[in-house]
């Protein structure tokens, strides 16, 4: 048993109730000195490291709005929107509940897309951190079910035949996909038994792998310890206590610093809950606001906008772009081939290879396969630490053409969202075929672009810049 602290003669009873509690509950008080108070980070974080403590503020806000929302919903296809509109109505502050809650999913996108880009600029996956990253990978993935099952649960026109669409999508798979599809639904069509689930996954079962995954985020994070802008070590350099010379406690340092990218966030945000909350269509589609019909279908059909880029490359595989996808494997396998460094019985293997992917391109109809690319769209970020072959982690040190090429990226991203919410157009389809292209492109030629050009030197220690 370890032995008992005393409290200071005369000391304050905040002092004495401190050491009463840490003599009884020291993992606790070890938990706050590992993980803030004695966690160093670097020096020189700017404000693309606001969106990691606004995306944990976020989850908050929806944990606690989704409690007080389950105490007034009823999954019952028959009640389901009735109890909604009953929320927003007649229970006290429903209104605001509702609307915190459906803005917060909202927001807890945006935050998680820009947290996931500054990883992307500033190298954060590269070693040590591929745990770490792999982790926020899961951690999106997790996010999008959550969000695609909570969609459903109004039980509006956009929710019930947005949910239909996609889980028809599954019929697609080959040999599993009409049981899959009847598994997810529950019936032969959506409908009560389909709402009961979503509910229960929804509100029990993915919130605590969600859960969970931020905690080993979290941890696996304070284990290795955080990048930042110059993608230096901190822990390279430590003084004679073991102390990170550019690095600062957590506690106080960044948690009043987080201050401020948290008030700015909940003015914007409460400025969406009380005078924009549908924001024009985007965050809650005006077709939410009338009950499911199961015979009467929307004129157009489509996601809320944090799935449009994924719905737009799924759009986008069509027969002649499978055609396309096959020539282009096909030329991959042939300069795979000559110019790979292959030897020995291992020199054909990228033909044979491309050959073999090529003929499954050939077997299954293109829409099997635009729910293979919407899928691999969000899976080919899993292994990003080993695609990028960059010396330097930070985009501050690599050649100034990357900085155009990110740009580029996230253009690309945004128009492939934006023709996830228009109708399908020849054009549009064409657009984003280009835009799905350069998308798969960008990750799965990193090991070749990311070498190329002149990198600059990167310094010993952190480059300090007052923001």
């Amino acid at each position: 048993m370890a032995e008992f602290k005393e409290a200071p003669a005369g000391s304050s009873a905040m002092t004495q109730t401190t050491v009463w509690l840490e003599n009884r509950f020291p993992s606790a008080f070890a938990g706050y000195r590992q993980h803030l108070s004695e966690y160093y980070a670097p020096k020189n974080f700017n404000f693309w490291y606001f969106f990691g403590a606004l995306s944990m503020l976020v989850l908050v806000i929806q944990i606690v709005t989704g409690i007080f929302l389950t105490m007034h919903y009823k999954p019952d296809a028959a009640k389901a929107f009735e109890s909604v509109e009953y929320i927003m109505r007649d229970v006290p502050w429903g209104w605001l509940v509702r609307y915190m809650h459906s803005t917060g999913a909202s927001a807890f996108f945006v935050c998680v897309y820009l947290h996931m880009f500054r990883g992307l600029i500033y190298g954060s996956y590269q070693k040590p951190r591929e745990l770490v990253w792999i982790f926020g990978c899961a951690i999106f993935l997790c996010l999008m079910a959550e969000a695609f099952m909570g969609y459903l649960l109004p039980w509006g026109q956009m929710s019930y035949w947005g949910a239909q669409v996609i889980i028809n999508l599954f019929a697609a798979i080959p040999f599993v996909g009409e049981d899959l599809a009847l598994l997810i639904r529950g019936d032969f069509v959506v409908g009560d038994a389909t709402l009961n689930r979503f509910f229960a996954l929804h509100v029990i079962a993915v919130p605590l792998v969600l859960l969970g995954l931020v905690v080993a985020h979290l941890l696996a994070l304070h284990d290795v310890g955080s990048n930042n802008p110059d993608g230096v070590e901190i822990k390279a350099k430590k003084d004679a206590n073991g102390v990170p010379l550019d690095g600062i406690p957590f506690h106080p340092y960044y948690t009043v610093h987080d201050i401020l990218g948290v008030s700015v966030f909940l003015l914007l945000f409460s400025a969406v809950v009380f005078f924009a909350p549908t924001m024009g269509g985007f965050f809650l589609e005006f077709n939410n606001f009338i009950p499911a019909d199961p015979l009467k279908t929307p004129a157009h059909i489509a996601p809320v906008w944090y799935f449009t880029p994924y719905y737009s490359m799924l759009r986008a595989v069509t027969d002649p772009f499978v055609m396309v996808l096959v020539v282009l494997i096909g030329v991959a396998g042939v300069l795979a081939t000559l110019f790979g460094g292959f030897r020995g019985v291992w020199k054909f293997m990228p033909l044979v290879a491309a050959i073999f992917t090529a003929a499954l391109l050939l077997v299954f109809d293109a829409k099997f396969w635009g729910v293979v690319v919407m899928g691999l769209a969000v899976m080919i970020m899993f292994p990003l630490p080993w695609l990028d072959r960059s010396p330097v982690r930070s985009i501050r040190y690599r050649p100034s053409w990357n900085k155009w090429l990110y740009g580029i990226f996230v253009v690309n991203f945004f128009v492939l969202g934006y023709l996830g919410i228009k109708p399908p157009s020849v054009a549009g389809t064409l657009v984003s075929q280009i835009g799905t292209l350069f998308y798969f492109g960008f990750f799965l030629l990193m090991p070749w672009w990311s070498r190329l050009g002149e990198f600059k030197p990167v310094p010993d220690r952190v480059v300090f810049a007052a923001h």
